[in-house]
């Protein structure tokens, strides 16, 4: 096994040495490359009994068939897949799929996410053209992109990001734009190609309460990510930002109540809450399951809070519905905008 050290001049205690990269193809398991080599020394985590509101439909209908053989024609990957999400049957039967570009191998080993990781192949300089060519083919009225972590990359990806974003423009003009970015943590300002883009929806992100960024997301720093969303903000008033939260990791209600205060204060305008899914017992364990009756009042209380759009339930996900979210959180600006005239 290869180790190679992301960022060896940090200088700072709070950001340390960010993460080491394994390089998993040196790495076989047998015979196949470990999904999660870091992990596969930790003891088993116990796994909870899914309560009834949390089971879904087995994927398999003509329409999520249909949008699996675009996918494979055009040799993308798919959050849906590599993050093992519990709705791609719905999505998929709706032809909406979540694209992830610039791999299937992630920098980060966060401690909840299903995405491989280890040492990414080099960029595919085609992908843009395949994606846009997709999504056309597709007929897609709203598509998010999202992607791995390249730490390993000087712009963390961001000027392929923007190149994805073009070319979607140029192949489906009429499909609005949501993107789902890494941090760009020490990249040095990189997100301003990707803001310059002009996505109608940039989304970033926080994923839990600081207090457990160490454990679950510890590649990451929590203050970072907020500040990106601010930036987005600064440098483009006009795009929707979104940022989106998993509960039942161990965090307090009042914790998840400050996020959403810091939230707002970086002008986020909405934000998606759902139940944290352990992938395998090499995960992070699920501490509880939230009652829907809980996401309930949490969207009460993001509401009164002034976001524009809230979207809370058991199995919210970042694109989970995201066209039809699109579409009230326009509506729900241009409310806003009457109000204010």
């Amino acid at each position: 096994m290869q180790d190679r050290m992301l960022d060896p001049e940090a200088k700072t205690s709070d950001l340390g040495t960010m993460v080491t990269l394994i390089d998993t193809l040196k790495v076989r398991v047998p015979d196949e490359r470990a999904r999660h080599p870091e992990k596969q020394n930790r003891p088993d985590t116990p796994v909870l009994r899914k309560p009834d509101w949390l089971r879904v439909r087995a994927p398999g209908s003509g329409q999520y068939n249909e949008t699996r053989a675009i996918v494979r024609e055009h040799k993308l990957t798919t959050v849906c897949e590599e993050a093992a999400c519990p709705n791609i049957g719905e999505c998929w039967s709706q032809k909406h799929a979540t694209m992830m570009i610039m791999g299937e191998i992630c920098t980060r080993a966060c401690a909840f996410c299903n995405v491989a990781t280890g040492m990414p192949n080099p960029l595919d300089a085609d992908e843009p053209r395949r994606v846009g060519a997709a999504v056309a083919k597709m007929g897609l009225k709203h598509v998010v992109i999202t992607s791995v972590d390249r730490d390993d990359l000087a712009d963390g990806g961001a000027l392929h990001f923007a190149e994805v974003v073009l070319a979607i423009r140029a192949a489906a003009p009429g499909t609005t734009i949501e993107i789902l970015t890494p941090d760009f943590l020490r990249k040095d300002r990189a997100e301003n190609v990707v803001i310059d883009a002009r996505p109608d929806v940039f989304n970033h992100n926080l994923e839990t309460v600081p207090r457990l960024y160490l454990k679950i997301r510890p590649g990451a720093r929590y203050y970072n990510s907020l500040r990106l969303l601010e930036r987005v903000k600064e440098r483009d008033p006009s795009q929707f930002t979104k940022s989106g939260l998993m509960v039942g990791l161990g965090e307090a209600k009042e914790e998840v109540m400050q996020v959403m205060d810091d939230m707002r204060s970086a002008g986020v305008d909405f934000i998606t809450i759902g139940q944290y899914l352990q992938p395998t017992r090499k995960h992070a364990p699920i501490d509880r399951f939230v009652t829907p009756e809980e996401f309930q009042a949490y969207e009460a209380i993001a509401r009164a809070k002034g976001f524009l759009m809230v979207s809370s339930s058991p199995l919210t996900r970042s694109s989970h519905h995201a066209g039809e979210d699109f579409a009230k959180l326009a509506a729900a600006r241009r409310a806003l905008d009457l109000k204010s005239v």
